[in-house]
Parts: C-alpha cells; structure tokens; sequence
C-alpha cells in the first residue's frame, strides 16, 4: 500500500485576547481514514503536554491532570474540531494519529494595551575584520526591536528588497524585562557587501497587533571603500 499522509489545517498562528474568559481554537485534517486527533500543549518551550484526545467523531476525552472546565473539546465530524480553552496556555497544537501537527496558535490575554515595537539597526563595527581572529572576513549588522507587548514577532532579513537567510542569527524568543518585550537579530555579510556604496540592508520586524500583523522596516546603507585580503600559499 502507499503511505498515506495528512494536513492540518490550523488557523490563526497568533491570537490575543481582552476582556474575555475564553476563547475556541479550530483544527481541520483532510483525510476520513484518520480518526484520532488530539489537542496538545507547548507553553514556554517545555515538553509538549497532551490535553484532549478523540478517538472518532462526538467521542473526548481530556487528559488529567487537565479537566474540561479549561480545555473542552469537540468533535462534530471527523475532519473537524474545536477546543475551548480558559486563558492559562501560550500554545497549542492540533495533531491526528501517527502525529501530524498543525502550525499551532499562539495564545495571549491582554492585560494591558498594544505597544508597537520601536526598531533600530546598527552598523557593524569599525574594528571587525581587522585582526586575524576574524578569518571569515565578515560584517555584523545588529537589529534591536524593543518596547512592545505582547511577544507576537518576527524578525527578517533583505538585502536590497530581497530575502536573505544566510548569515541570519535571531533570538530563539522575545525577552521580557519586566514591562516590556525586546529581540535581536543579526546579520552577518562578506566585506564586499557591505563597502558596496548605497547597497541596502534592511531589518524588518513583523508584529501582530490583535488585528493584523504589521512590518516595521529600518534600514541602513552600505559604504564606499576599500578591503584588501592577503592570503598565504604553500605550494609543495
């Protein structure tokens, strides 16, 4: 027989909530043959906890030492479910049988109001490449986007408009410093780039706002000048 797969379908990644006391999740899987499906748990990067299980439609059961005034799910069709859940998680993922997972949804309660990020990006430093610690003969931009709330973010890279992946480093989370988040990331480019005079590197910080997720770009250009490598060769 042929391996069978399937997809979860799991909207929204991101969901922030005010002033309420629950909120539903929904999950969607596009094969009939698999009829279990369950509901997990992934909160501050610990190990996944399962919360709720289905075995088929209108038939589930919620994990202790979980219980169902938290985490109520439902089952109406096979393809098809729901969780309910009480704001105390920050993710949750939807999987069926032989473990496919969903995206999974991030999870916030708002207890106070949206504050956008404010974004910087700083050139490298002058002093870099200059010794022979620094074989690889890069720069290092650094992005800082700092003072928001919540945590929804993304960092990206675009080196004149276009993507970049190479050389990207950004903090596994957004850190908390008491009264607001903070996140770094940065980019590593050969000299040859970045003295390449009016070359743009641009640091985009994606943040969902409880509507929408908005990008704020900042960018700084590269310089004119000149790097010379010398190199040494040993011909036997």
């Amino acid at each position: 027989a042929s391996p069978q797969s399937v997809k979860i379908y799991q909207p929204p990644y991101t969901l922030s909530r005010e002033g309420e006391k629950s909120v539903t999740l929904q999950c969607e899987q596009d094969n009939d043959e698999y009829l279990y499906m369950f509901w997990y748990k992934h909160a501050d990067f610990r190990q996944m906890q399962l919360l709720t299980y289905s075995i088929n439609k209108g038939i589930q059961t919620t994990e202790a030492p979980f219980n169902e005034t938290k985490f109520f799910m439902s089952r109406p069709e096979v393809r098809n479910s729901s969780l309910s859940v009480l704001f105390d998680i920050k993710l949750v993922h939807c999987a069926t049988y032989e473990a496919y997972f969903g995206a999974g949804t991030k999870l916030t309660v708002l207890d106070r109001n949206i504050e956008r990020p404010k974004v910087k990006v700083f050139k490298p430093s002058a002093k870099e490449c200059q010794n022979d610690k620094h074989k690889k003969n890069k720069k290092t931009l650094l992005c800082v986007a700092s003072d928001f709330y919540p945590d929804h973010v993304n960092v990206s890279w675009q080196i004149d408009g276009v993507d970049v992946k190479d050389g990207v480093a950004t903090d596994h989370s957004a850190h908390w410093n008491g009264t607001h988040y903070r996140i770094t990331s940065r980019l590593r480019v050969s000299l040859s780039q970045w003295f390449t005079h009016g070359k743009i590197f641009t640091c985009t910080v994606n943040f969902f706002d409880g509507e929408q997720i908005v990008p704020y770009p900042k960018s700084v250009a590269g310089i004119q000048g000149i790097f010379v490598i010398f190199e040494c060769v040993i011909i036997i």
